[in-house]
């Protein structure tokens, strides 16, 4: 009798692979477009004669309705669930995608900084699938789902390496309409084969209150923080980098892009591994290793060590420590926060981590040749900020 009811009552979570794989691909293919200015910043630099601080409004502006709007998402995944919220914003987004192009095709820099600004909606796909997954696995394991979710990121590499390609082989508008069309057939996918979790119930309350309650919980202002500081570093980089290698070193387009690749796919490849450590050995370790090891590569990347080997190195590191620091802080976030709560607190935090990623590429443009050789006053105000944050963690409960 006790066998027969345990089995009844135990959910059926045999879809958890399907459904993380399905959750990862609409992540990267939402992170491609939410990405697809930055790879092109120097050409539209170079077509319109921008200044360095509009170049660098530019490459940022995606990323603000991409932070704020997680907090509208988060909030309605808990209400509405992720297998509906995928899709509908993988499909909103495919508009502004072809929106950029057309203001490109212009020459209008006004109309791509406000295409661009409304392009944000691809990049709130995050607060939508950390509480999906989340749903999906029991406690044990959630700082492994939340990690290979993460890897989803590498939409930003895909669209570093694949973009300034893409435009070379098929044209600049054709480009766009390419990556519009992977938005509307990753949404249909979705919409098909997605489920939400047997453990998944729907939170009806009103969101305000609800994202009111979320502010006043202690673990979301910690996690927001930290993941500012982690996150916002992997998004400035991988929006920014282009433009700074080509400053930096004369790389051209293609050169500075395939780059770009390579540092994303580092922080990509360790934000997984920053999930599963996190359910080893505790997310503070290894948010502290991550944010010790992001400010000394700072400090190296400021010194312009030069091509290929050294320099190379150099932001590979810097990329795997900023992608530990985000699967840590995530694994984290699943640790403390509320079940009901998770989409809420996922969404605060994520926005977070989103205008994390806005504000250094303005600083980046504004401070560009300002004291110390080229980006290097930039690059020692994220040194200042790495090692507050870690010592910010170090006073933090240990999360396990």
């Amino acid at each position: 009798m006790t066998s027969t009811r345990t089995t009844e009552t135990t959910p059926d979570l045999r879809g958890q692979g399907r459904n993380l794989a399905l959750a990862t691909l609409a992540f990267a293919v939402s992170f491609w477009a939410w990405n697809v200015v930055g790879p092109l910043g120097v050409r539209y630099a170079q077509e319109l004669d921008l200044t360095s601080s509009q170049k660098s409004l530019l490459v940022a502006i995606p990323v603000l309705v991409g932070s704020l709007g997680r907090i509208l998402a988060g909030a309605l995944t808990d209400r509405l669930g992720g297998r509906l919220m995928f899709p509908v914003l993988l499909a909103a987004s495919a508009p502004f995608v072809l929106l950029v192009a057309f203001a490109g095709d212009r020459g209008s820099y006004g109309l791509l900084l406000v295409f661009g600004f409304f392009l944000g909606v691809a990049g709130t796909t995050f607060a939508v699938g950390v509480p999906f997954v989340n749903a999906w696995y029991e406690a044990p394991r959630r700082g492994f789902a939340t990690g290979v979710f993460g890897a989803g990121m590498g939409g930003t590499a895909l669209s570093s390496f694949f973009t300034p390609r893409m435009v070379e082989w098929f044209g600049y508008t054709a480009t766009h309409v390419l990556v519009a069309a992977a938005l509307l057939v990753t949404a249909a996918v979705c919409w098909l084969l997605m489920r939400d979790s047997p453990l998944w119930q729907p939170n009806h309350n009103p969101v305000l209150p609800k994202l009111a309650l979320g502010l006043r919980l202690p673990v979301t202002w910690r996690m927001s923080f930290l993941y500012a500081v982690t996150f916002g570093g992997f998004v400035a980089f991988s929006t920014y980098l282009p433009t700074y290698l080509t400053d930096v070193y004369a790389f051209d387009l293609k050169a500075a892009g395939a780059r770009t690749a390579g540092f994303a796919i580092a922080a990509v490849v360790a934000r997984p591994l920053g999930g599963v450590l996190s359910d080893k050995v505790g997310p503070r370790t290894v948010v502290m290793t991550s944010l010790a090891g992001t400010a000394v590569m700072a400090v190296v990347v400021a010194l312009e060590p030069p091509v290929e080997v050294p320099a190379g190195l150099a932001f590979i590191l810097l990329a795997l420590f900023l992608g530990l620091g985000t699967g840590g802080v995530f694994a984290w976030v699943a640790v403390q926060s509320p079940p009901e709560k998770v989409g809420t607190v996922t969404g605060l935090v994520g926005a977070a981590g989103g205008l994390g990623g806005f504000f250094p590429p303005l600083v980046m443009g504004a401070t560009y040749g300002v004291g110390l050789d080229d980006y290097g006053l930039g690059l020692a105000l994220l040194v200042v900020v790495a090692l507050g944050a870690l010592l910010f963690t170090v006073r933090q409960p240990s999360g396990r």
